[in-house]
């Protein structure tokens, strides 16, 4: 029942217009984020802190965290806007059921706001690589390969984060996943230190349930030019992860809005 599969047409992409035309309109706003986070992270982190850091796996700090700014952006980008965005499209705006009454079913509105999450996690990476490639620390042109993974990066977590909304019984219970989840996934996917440093069943469970993690392991490889077999096994898990709750978040939506 949860894995059933959704019938879908393309006016899906109806819905992802409809999103961005809304983005657009606020574009000034939505823009300055992707920005100033990035730069705030590398001046304060990667300079700041790496002064006291000589390098990390051979390469200067800022260098090993520049990566990690970027894939906790597209994580936060996709997951907040699936959560939080979408929460209020869909019972303060009534957005979702203004849409439903057009021929557009429920499970088109549903993968419209997925593929708006995965959307958003692009716009945010572009927007981020000028910032960090000023400093120095993005190899050139292999690190342009992170705008279109970003989608494919977007999309796991914006259909993880439907499943959260799809269960959550009000906005603020939101708040549990984003601590519970999210932050520990910020703190201990590789971001700021190796994994390597970890006990070793720390390691393997990091690699086995937080998704950050093969995020982070694609975007250094293609950001320090430094591409291995690892890369094949991240991405492979991600895309069968992203099936898997595709399908899971789809139906739990459904349930929800049906019942």
């Amino acid at each position: 029942m949860y894995l059933e599969i959704p019938q879908l047409t393309g006016s899906v992409w109806k819905v992802w217009l409809r999103n961005r035309d809304v983005f657009m309109k606020t574009f000034r706003v939505n823009f300055i984020p992707p920005f100033i986070q990035p730069l705030l992270y590398l001046l304060a982190i990667g300079f700041g802190v790496g002064t006291f850091v000589n390098t990390v796996d051979g390469m200067p700090y800022p260098k090993f965290i520049a990566p990690a700014i970027i894939a906790t952006g597209i994580m936060n980008s996709s997951f907040f806007e699936c959560t939080f965005a979408t929460y209020v499209r869909m019972y303060f705006q009534k957005t979702f059921d203004a849409i439903i009454a057009t021929p557009l079913s429920i499970e088109e509105v549903i993968v419209g706001e997925l593929l708006w999450g995965a959307t958003r996690s692009t716009i945010d990476t572009i927007l981020m690589l000028p910032v960090l490639a000023a400093f120095g620390v993005l190899e050139f042109p292999q690190s342009l390969l992170v705008i279109p993974f970003a989608f494919i990066g977007g999309f796991l977590f914006a259909t993880i984060a439907m499943c959260f909304t799809a269960i959550t019984p009000n906005i603020d219970s939101l708040n549990y996943p984003s601590f519970l989840f999210v932050t520990p996934m910020f703190l201990f996917s590789g971001t700021f230190f190796p994994l390597s440093l970890l006990p070793q069943p720390v390691q393997y469970m990091a690699l086995a349930v937080l998704p950050l993690t093969h995020v982070v392991i694609i975007v250094r490889s293609f950001t320090t030019a430094t591409l291995s077999g690892m890369v094949l096994l991240s991405l492979g898990w991600i895309v069968l992860v992203s099936l898997l709750f595709f399908l899971l978040s789809v139906n739990l939506m459904k349930r929800r809005l049906i019942a």
